[in-house]
Parts: structure tokens; sequence; C-alpha cells
């Protein structure tokens, strides 16, 4: 197997944290693990003059990187999310508005962008050991922003401090409202903000395979950025965290199990919580994670960066997240209630079969509606299951309260069950 190659246990994808690394708050070109030779992009010393409001700083985080190999294998692909600290603690690359100047030569891209730029905000964050930035979309015009968990994780539970440069160069103090490592959302809120480019949402249930895709964020700092492709995927079940010996659906609340949009649109460190927009400019995912190759030599920690394989957790979930974030301060998942790991084909250990079901919570939906160990689910609604990987991301994207069926393979049958989905938080 070449390096270039991807191992799947079966069609989902599972990935293993590695720890942040705090960057240093000077210019100097250290490496971050990753991505290589990221600390060596050189960063002004000063910030541009901009209006600045509000006083609180009150939360931040030191390292924002994390990346995993696709199956374990050596070698093999790997998922990092894509929000990374610049060497210096961000670029501070003044803000820049997108505008038609020549409507006769406008693309889709330049239409999509044009609309959705202004509601695409740089999220910067520091703590004592270092500093980042990353990218966020614009909720309401009095100051709520979304962004990635990973963007402002440790910074949630520490001091330091975090703030948000809007389009026009406004740069605002934030406090994190709340956040959810499960779906890797967070939602901020700007201090004294008013009069806010919102973002208008696409239905992403709608969204199609070949449909025009655009990004933006702030890539290695640089705000405003915009790049395009086209939606190579929906429905992918991603895993960015680590669930141990076994892999659990809805159970696997320590892990981030995306049921992900897929674009080929460029995505760096830094796009981390920017959006994912359509052809009219409408939001349908907020980008979180891309897809990596090893490089250098091996064992080393290089990583290449975008290799045209983005993801993006899905607009109607982030928006579903969000507003209980807004309302609650938390967020629900809809909850089945099994640990399971993935049943392999007889011949070959690397194909997946379904998800076979290890442990029953007592109590749980899963239990009600008869499910038991041993058994092999391998379909959810119409949706092939054929990882447990897969089974936790078509949970997560069913909400709680709602019935669906499950095909489950037990001994020599084959059996449609129908469970109605309990809740966790």
């Amino acid at each position: 197997m070449t390096e270039h190659q991807h191992q799947y246990p079966g069609a989902g994808q599972q990935f293993a944290w590695q720890p942040p690394t705090p960057q240093p708050t000077t210019p100097q070109p250290v490496p971050t693990p990753g991505y290589p030779g990221y600390g060596g992009l050189p960063t002004p010393t000063a910030e541009p003059a901009a209006p600045r409001r509000g006083s609180r700083l009150r939360i931040g985080l030191a390292g924002l990187v994390a990346g995993a190999l696709i199956g374990g294998g050596a070698g093999a692909g790997v998922i990092a999310l894509v929000d990374e600290p610049a060497a210096g603690g961000g670029s501070t690359t003044t803000a820049q508005s997108v505008t038609i100047e020549n409507p006769d030569r406008a693309t889709t891209a330049t239409a999509a962008a044009a609309k959705a730029a202004p509601s695409v905000v740089t999220v910067y964050v520091s703590t004592g050991s270092g500093a980042g930035s990353g990218s966020g979309v614009v909720l309401t015009a009095d100051g709520y922003v979304l962004t990635n968990n990973h963007v402002v994780a440790e910074g949630a539970s520490g001091a330091g401090s975090v703030q948000v440069r809007t389009a026009d160069g406004t740069l605002y103090d934030a406090e994190v409202v709340g956040t959810d490592p499960a779906f890797d959302l967070a939602v901020l809120r700007l201090d004294d903000a008013e009069d806010l480019v919102a973002a208008t949402f696409a239905d992403s249930d709608e969204v199609q395979i070949g449909d025009v895709a655009v990004a933006i964020g702030a890539p290695l700092g640089l705000s405003n950025t915009v790049t395009d492709g086209i939606i190579s995927a929906t429905g992918r079940a991603v895993a960015t965290g680590s669930t141990g010996s076994t892999e659990d659906d809805a159970t696997a609340l320590e892990a981030t199990v995306l049921d992900a949009i897929q674009t080929d649109a460029a995505i760096n460190p830094g796009n981390s919580g920017g959006a994912l927009v359509d052809g009219a400019g409408e939001v349908i995912g907020i980008n979180t994670a891309i897809a990596t190759v090893a490089s250098g030599t091996p064992g080393g920690q290089g990583r290449s960066g975008n290799i045209g394989v983005g993801f993006a957790i899905p607009g109607n979930t982030a928006q579903r997240v969000a507003q209980e974030i807004i309302e609650t301060g938390t967020a629900t998942r809809a909850y089945l209630g099994v640990r399971a790991g993935t049943a392999a084909d007889d011949q070959n250990r690397e194909v997946g079969t379904g998800a076979e079901v290890a442990t029953v919570e007592r109590g749980s939906a899963a239990e009600e509606s008869g499910l038991q160990p041993g058994d092999v689910v391998t379909a959810v609604g119409q949706r092939p299951v054929t990882t447990s990987t897969e089974l936790t991301a078509a949970i997560r994207s069913r909400t709680p309260g709602e019935t669906i069926e499950l095909t489950v393979r037990r001994g020599s049958g084959s059996r449609t069950i129908e469970v109605t989905l309990g809740e966790t938080s």
C-alpha cells in the first residue's frame, strides 16, 4: 500500500487525537505536528488599527491542532482538525470585503462569496502559553457566532481571551456561550455587537453530490479567503476522537463523530469554524476537518496540507445545536444506548459488514426495542451501516425522540427493529 492510499475498516473512518501543541507568541519557524514547517510563516509584530469594542476577555486557547491515522494504518491518510495556530499567535492580516467589481465576468463562486463573506469572521484565541486563530459564522445581528469546539476547547475551562474580527475589520471581545465536543461546535457572543450580517442557511439535507461548494474562512490567518469546488460526498462518517478498544455508537461521547459533508474545495489550518456555502451563498456546512497524507521521513510528524478531501458539519445539525446552546448553554443528541464494534468480513478483516452490538445499556432505547448483544446492525433506515463509526454517525444525524428502523442481522437471519431514540447531552 502506498503512502497516499487510505486504509478503511469498512467504509467508516476512525482517528485518534494527537495532543495540541502550544505555539510561541513571537514569530519562530517551529513546525507544528500535523503540518510541516507551519511555524515558519512571518507575522507582523503589531495589529493594524481597527475599531474595537467590548471589555471582557474571558476564554481562549493555546493550541488548535489535532490529527490521526485513518484506520490506524501506518502511512495511511490522516484526518486533521483544520484550525492551527500561526507562529506568533495568528496572522494579523487586515480583513477585506468581497465585492463584485465586474459583473460581466462574475462566476457562481463570485456571487456566492459576495453574499456569504460578510457573515464569516476570524476568531483569535490566546492563553498565557500561546495563541492562534480560526474562523466562525455570524448567526445573529446582535453578536452570536458559531465556530468549532476544537477552536476554543482548551480555553473554555481556563483563563485566556477570545476576540473576533468581522469582515469589515471591526475587532470585538467575546465570550464562549457553550460548547458541544461531540458535534465539534461552539457558540460565541460578541460584546456590544449590533447590526452584524447574519448568515443565511440552506437546507443541508437537500445537498447533492456534484453541487457547487465554496469555502470561506481564514486559513493560515488569512481572513476572507475564498476557495471553490464541489460536494464530493454526503453522509460521510468521520471520527476525530479516540473511542478506545471498541467503538460506541450513541454512547461514544468522548469522540467527535460527524455525519459529514465532504468537499474538494481547498480547506487548510485556520478554516475551522468557517462556512461551506452553496452556489447561492447560503451556508450548508461548518468546515471542521481535512484528510492529509504522511510526508517526510518514515515515522516523522510531517503531514501534507489540503489534498482536496475536506469535511464540514451539515448546516441543519449546526443550526439545531447552536440554537440549543444559545437557549440553554448545552445541546442534546439522539441516544441509542449500545456499545458496538465493527463486524469484520470472514475473508478480509479490513472489510466491515456492520456494527456488532457488544453491550446494551439497561433502560435505553436499544433495550426497549429488543436489541441484544451479538446483533449486527447493517442499516439505519435506508442508510447502509458497515462499521460502528457509521452507526454512530447515523444515530447522531437524527433528533432525540425520532423513531427509526434498524436492519439487524441475528444469527443466520435478518430482521427490522423499530427504535424510538432517547436523548443525552
